[in-house]
């Protein structure tokens, strides 16, 4: 069980810890292609130095996102990692855009929005750029789709993007932001 500390910060059990790490070491070590040259070890010292990302990497793996290494930041020294699930994260879908999204519904709100969720889980959505880098690591979200971040100006004529990969294409797709679907969900990424 997860508990807040005095900073109010989350904080795993070490069984919960111990778990993670070794879920990460795991899919690491079976994912080279997506982090060639980059040593556990490594990636294992900075996880270690900063408890505070161990609890958004629990996250990111209790609503099934599969957290990977997919890059390092040279200049700042951090990991990057995101969400390396086949299809867009379980625990994470039916979900609108943002708040006002939600908050516009009048009827059938789902249960919540995108960026409030990534933003309680200590985790950034990806933006399309992002999303179209992960794809070459990878097929990802052949049958489902994630909600990527939405510049300011479509966002305040209503609107959000998503994006897919259908036919071998990445494709970025527009909708309405309160919009909600069992296959749309969103996938994050973390600094470590």
């Amino acid at each position: 069980m997860t508990k807040k500390n005095e900073n109010s910060s989350m904080v795993l059990s070490p069984e919960q810890r111990e778990g993670l790490l070794n879920t990460l070491k795991a899919r690491f070590e079976k994912n080279m292609n997506r982090h060639e040259g980059f040593e556990w070890a490594n990636v294992h010292a900075k996880l270690e130095a900063n408890p505070e990302k161990l609890w958004s990497l629990h996250e990111m793996e209790r609503t099934e996102g599969e957290p990977d290494v997919i890059g390092h930041d040279t200049k700042t020294g951090e990991y990057i990692f995101y969400d390396c699930s086949a299809e867009s994260p379980k625990g994470r879908r039916s979900v609108c855009y943002d708040r006002e999204a939600l908050d516009s519904r009048k009827n059938h709100k789902p249960d919540n929005n995108a960026l409030e969720m990534a933003a309680d889980m200590g985790i950034e959505l990806l933006t399309e750029e992002q999303y179209r880098e992960m794809q070459k690591l990878g097929e990802f979200d052949r049958k489902t789709s994630s909600w990527v971040v939405t510049p300011a100006h479509i966002r305040k004529l209503g609107g959000a993007l998503f994006c897919d990969r259908r036919y071998d294409t990445v494709f970025v797709y527009h909708n309405g932001a309160e919009s909600y679907y069992a296959a749309r969900g969103f996938r994050g990424s973390l600094r470590v």
